[in-house]
């Protein structure tokens, strides 16, 4: 599908670096309004976002950062978890003094946004989830008969992925380019940008490390689950591969739940089609706000 978006020009994006959390965040910014807050995911950066800023911007303040590890934001020896990455942004949020955002979350960004939800719904509006999975909550069978994809695995063994890839980065990375979009492909200065922000061992051991924290994000999801409910309104959106595993995994823990499947989607969905999923975003958003009961 031609992408027929009117793009935001860099003047009307403001890139800034935040102290939050122990690290410096890279941060774009643009619009004015409501706060929503995007977390992207692998292998990508604030950039993945560049078309729903373009839809959002005009009603809203769009906050999309590079996640710890990725782009220009510091490259951390440690913190790789849903839960230390939620606290990122939340303390993201308290620098650039917004109370509370809509947080939408894709890929690695799903898990640390679902957490911020469960632990701080005060401060999350409404939250979007798409394409990743939740820890192990029951849900996902069905997509995972055959195990979770080849490239967990290899990711997840401490210093193997990054001496192996060092120096082919452009090809590993153009193939989760190609594979995410059904073979469209992806504008060639977003592609550009990707490729060069995952360039040498540091930036891929940063990425790496999202996939070897994995076990313990999925604790930290377990625990919270346990302790709670997801009470913030939710809208759970899915492509392929992921489909409907998401919502599944969602349905029993939350109580406002919306899903959609966008057919003829590959998982980087805010790229491949963002006319599909901007309205889905502008209607989720446009609803009214929950009430909250009176006190007796």
């Amino acid at each position: 599908m031609p992408r027929s978006l009117s793009r935001p020009s860099v003047a009307e994006i403001s890139q800034h670096r935040v102290a939050a959390n122990g690290i410096e965040i890279n941060v774009a910014i643009a619009g004015d309004g409501p706060a929503v807050l995007l977390l992207h995911g692998f292998p990508h950066t604030w950039r993945l976002w560049t078309d729903v800023i373009a839809g959002l911007s005009g009603h809203y303040r769009v906050i999309a950062p590079d996640l710890r590890g990725f782009g220009a934001t510091t490259k951390a020896p440690d913190g790789y978890d849903a839960g230390t990455l939620s606290t990122d942004a939340e303390e993201l949020l308290d620098a650039l003094g917004e109370p509370s955002a809509t947080v939408v979350g894709i890929d690695a960004g799903t898990p640390p946004a679902f957490l911020f939800a469960m632990r701080r719904p005060d401060r999350v509006r409404r939250l979007v989830l798409m394409e990743s999975l939740l820890g192990r909550l029951p849900g996902a069978e069905d997509f995972l008969t055959d195990g979770p994809p080849w490239w967990f695995g290899f990711h997840a063994v401490p210093g193997l992925a990054e001496t192996v890839l060092t120096g082919h980065e452009a090809e590993y990375i153009d193939w989760f380019l190609t594979a995410g979009t059904h073979g469209r492909g992806l504008p060639g200065e977003i592609r550009d940008a990707f490729v060069r922000a995952y360039a040498g061992p540091d930036a891929l051991r940063c990425a790496f490390s999202y996939y070897r924290a994995l076990p313990a994000s999925a604790r930290q999801i377990r625990d919270a689950v346990a302790c709670g409910r997801l009470t913030v309104p939710t809208m759970a959106v899915g492509a392929h591969p992921v489909g409907t595993a998401l919502e599944r995994q969602l349905r029993p823990v939350a109580d406002d739940l919306t899903g959609h499947l966008i057919e003829d989607c590959g998982h980087i969905i805010p790229l491949d089609r963002p006319n599909a999923l901007l309205p889905l975003l502008t209607s989720f958003l446009a609803r009214p706000e929950p009430r909250t009961p009176r006190g007796e």
